[in-house]
């Protein structure tokens, strides 16, 4: 599995997050989720415990 499905099924599988699309070039995500469920705090942690970086740049959208 590359990197990207690898980061797709991490964040896919946490309660709260309805859908994630991960893109290689440019490196970015956009995920659904639900703010009552999960942060964005926790998305980032459970995505750098699986082995991967996380930038800073966020940019939230309702």
């Amino acid at each position: 599995m590359g990197c990207v499905n690898s980061v797709k099924t991490v964040v896919e599988k946490l309660p709260g997050v309805s859908r994630a699309n991960v893109s290689l070039n440019p490196s970015q995500a956009m995920i659904e989720f639900d703010p009552n469920k999960i942060t964005i705090d926790q998305i980032k942690t459970a995505i750098i415990d699986a082995g991967f970086d996380v930038a800073e740049s966020i940019t939230t959208v309702e």
